[in-house]
């Protein structure tokens, strides 16, 4: 396999690890309430007990850098593959609440490393004219994956009466198996070629990518690893990185504080709060999956046309309106369930337009080659924590009263006001440019 196809070919199996982080991320929502009821956790030890697998993905997004840089991108891949297997079915078949908190914990760490690795692999094999679809295509599969957990939860809610949530969890193997099968025969980046002093094996590998100018490319691999080698051990946290280290954090940030998780973990709650019944809100959840698709394919093709800060202005106008209207109706004394079921797909299509298809893609963006690792660490970092942090809370907030849920959803609204006016002032357009352009303008030496 050479050329376009092979790049396509290489970037969709490695995007397949966002399929099962997307997939271990909502699969959770619908075995929750069973879980709480088994283990008979309070609001605050069930959040934990659903955070546990974030806790994971934050270590998972903390440690991936390193293993990566130095048993290569693609090795990483295989070992997040087995991860997410190995949690799958242990948590699947324990009874045990430690043993379910160690497997689930293992999941996160795969979802940690694959939000990592995942997106540096795409972005570090793909033609910088291709790099936003092709790195894109991780957070399709991450909302692919999410409408997958939806749709099979359903299905297994309406067939399997005992213990269902059970098979909910272990199911994700399966992807999994086809994940680690299909890793086999994708080929090493050419930057961590260069990084390990296998020059001609990056070129031929560039040239075997058909990657456009591919001389001039490899030299300006080769200049911008060389000009790494001389601080090997160099450290992310410096002034001169403290422009791209602001964006990931900001980004990462206001990722998790439009509540997106919130409603990813615990959407079949949140219907039912809004009045459905308990089948009925396993199947509204669907339909967010199905909107999260439709919207994140349609900001795939348009993020290298209108750029990522666009997307991330018109996505906060949207995320405003609708967050904050799902906020006041479960204020009111009688919350209308469709107000609630239309006001969350509007919040989604707004999410799906923006933040959710440019995160991965800017934050792979703006570090330099040399800490780049380090900085998709530190992103990846910033936006799990803030996540577990948010799932922890939310059921411990949403059962505070009738006025819980209501408050949640306006702190939300409110969070995005203030990214709208941080996105529009601070950050820089990164489409179109290549990586080394992006490193010229994001770095102060």
């Amino acid at each position: 396999m050479r050329g376009r196809g092979y790049v396509f070919y290489a970037s969709i199996v490695a995007a397949l690890g966002g399929f099962l982080f997307g997939f271990d991320t909502a699969v959770i929502s619908g075995a929750e309430k069973s879980i709480q009821e088994l283990f008979q956790h309070s609001g605050f030890w069930h959040g934990l007990t659903v955070a546990m697998a974030l806790i994971g993905t934050v270590i998972g997004a903390l440690v991936a850098g390193k293993p990566a840089d130095v048993f290569g991108r693609k090795q990483a891949l295989i070992v997040i593959a087995l991860l997410y297997m190995v949690s799958a079915l242990g948590s699947a078949l324990t009874s045990n609440w430690y043993g379910f908190m160690i497997y689930r914990f293992l999941g996160g760490l795969g979802v940690g490393a694959s939000s990592v690795i995942g997106p540096m692999y795409i972005a570090e094999i793909a033609h910088a004219n291709l790099r936003g679809r092709l790195v894109g295509l991780f957070q399709f599969n991450v909302v692919t994956g999410i409408l997958v957990a939806f749709f099979s939860n359903y299905l297994i809610s309406q067939y399997i009466a005992t213990e269902g949530w059970r098979y909910m969890l272990g199911i994700e193997a399966i992807p999994a198996l086809l994940f680690l099968i299909l890793l086999i025969p994708i080929p090493a980046t050419p930057r961590w070629l260069v990084i390990k002093d296998r020059i001609d094996d990056a070129r031929a590998l560039l040239s075997r990518l058909a990657t456009p100018n591919p001389e001039q490319v490899l030299n300006q691999i080769i200049d911008s690893v060389r000009s790494a080698t001389t601080r090997q051990d160099e450290t992310l946290f410096q002034s001169k990185y403290r422009k791209p280290i602001m964006l990931a954090f900001l980004l990462a940030f206001f990722n998790q504080m439009s509540g997106i998780n919130a409603i990813m973990y615990f959407a079949p709650r949140i219907f039912e709060m809004a009045g459905y019944s308990s089948d009925s809100a396993m199947f509204q959840a669907v339909s967010v999956g199905v909107t999260n698709l439709v919207f994140t394919i349609i900001a795939m093709s348009v993020i290298d046309f209108f750029g990522r800060k666009k997307l991330l202005i018109t996505g906060s106008l949207g995320m405003i309106l609708f967050l904050g209207i799902v906020g006041l109706n479960f204020l009111s004394p009688n919350p209308g369930g469709t107000i609630v079921l239309v006001s969350l797909l509007g919040f989604i299509a707004f999410f799906g337009l923006s933040q959710g298809a440019v995160i991965w893609v800017y934050i792979a963006e703006v570090f330099p080659n040399r800490v780049r690792a380090k900085g998709q660490a530190f992103g990846s970092f910033s936006h799990w924590f803030m996540a577990a942090l948010i799932s922890w809370l939310f059921p411990v907030i949403a059962e505070y009263g009738e006025t819980g849920g209501g408050i949640a959803f306006l702190v939300f609204s409110v969070s995005m006001m203030v990214q709208f006016f941080v996105v529009k002032i601070w950050f820089p357009e990164t489409k179109g440019k290549s990586l080394e352009e992006i490193q010229k303008e994001m770095v102060t030496e």
